[in-house]
């Protein structure tokens, strides 16, 4: 399937708590590089006809201002946690200036999720100014978003089911601890991947820094770059340093184009 060029936005790279931490005085929460300030993770797809966003964070106002988006055409959700979904009210404002409904995709489990938190979206008897969304279920196979085939996959964040995404040779996974074989084969073939790595340290739910370069190497993935980061992982000069070749921490505001 045809895939356009695409441009990749990171919105945030920073894990639930966002960094710096309400409260902690540690070395990266004080930290004065603007590398080591992450908002809640997300990334804006782009072709030059259709845009989509990842999740909807709790920062989801301010990336969408700060990455300037004037449109924006459908959002993908990864599964329900707070972190990913708490910013869905705000896609009122496009509702107003496209004069339509916002396009969002998830599986079952995340649906339930935002029936729940944002009820007053869905109800029978609606309000001027509340979001209107079109919901669809995200299928086990390939599918379009305007111009752009999205190629689900699917990966374990301990054990909640979480959504993965494919564009073309570019692949999007954030809270992920564990990846099958079957889902694994639909990663070979990228040149670029994205992967959760918490921190340096083993979790019960998040890959650490050193397992997520194992899977990129086991892919064999020639660019990687890495998200959710926490506090705790330490200074994005000083772990980017220690990286090897063709992998790097992603920070916000970070473009690749591919």
């Amino acid at each position: 399937m045809f895939v356009p060029p695409l441009k990749i936005t990171f919105l945030g790279t920073g894990t639930s708590s966002g960094v710096p931490m309400i409260a902690c005085d540690c070395e990266v929460c004080e930290s004065i590089d603007e590398k080591d300030k992450r908002l809640r993770s997300s990334i804006l797809v782009e072709s030059d006809n259709t845009s989509i966003v990842i999740d909807t964070t709790p920062d989801f106002r301010t990336q969408m201002l700060r990455a300037q988006v004037k449109k924006l055409d459908a959002v993908l959700f990864t599964h329900p946690h707070k972190d990913h979904i708490a910013g869905l009210d705000d896609i009122k404002a496009f509702n107003y200036f496209h004069q339509q409904p916002m396009d969002v995709y998830a599986n079952e489990l995340t649906q339930n999720a935002l029936k729940t938190e944002f009820h007053y979206a869905f109800t029978a008897q609606r309000y001027p100014g509340i979001p209107e969304i079109n919901l669809h279920n995200i299928p086990d196979s390939t599918f379009l978003i305007g111009d752009i085939p999205v190629m689900p996959i699917w990966v374990w964040h301990l054990k909640m089911p979480v959504l993965g995404f494919r564009f073309g040779n570019f692949t999007y996974i954030t809270d992920a601890n564990r990846i099958e074989p079957s889902e694994m084969q639909k990663i070979e073939g990228s040149k670029i991947m994205v992967l959760n790595a918490l921190r340096k340290a083993k979790h019960l739910s998040h890959y650490t820094l050193q397992e997520a370069i194992d899977v990129v190497d086991a892919l064999k993935v020639p660019d990687a770059y890495f998200t959710h980061i926490s506090h705790q992982l330490g200074k994005h000069a000083a772990i980017n340093a220690e990286l090897p070749i063709g992998k790097q921490l992603a920070f916000d505001g970070l473009v690749i184009n591919c």
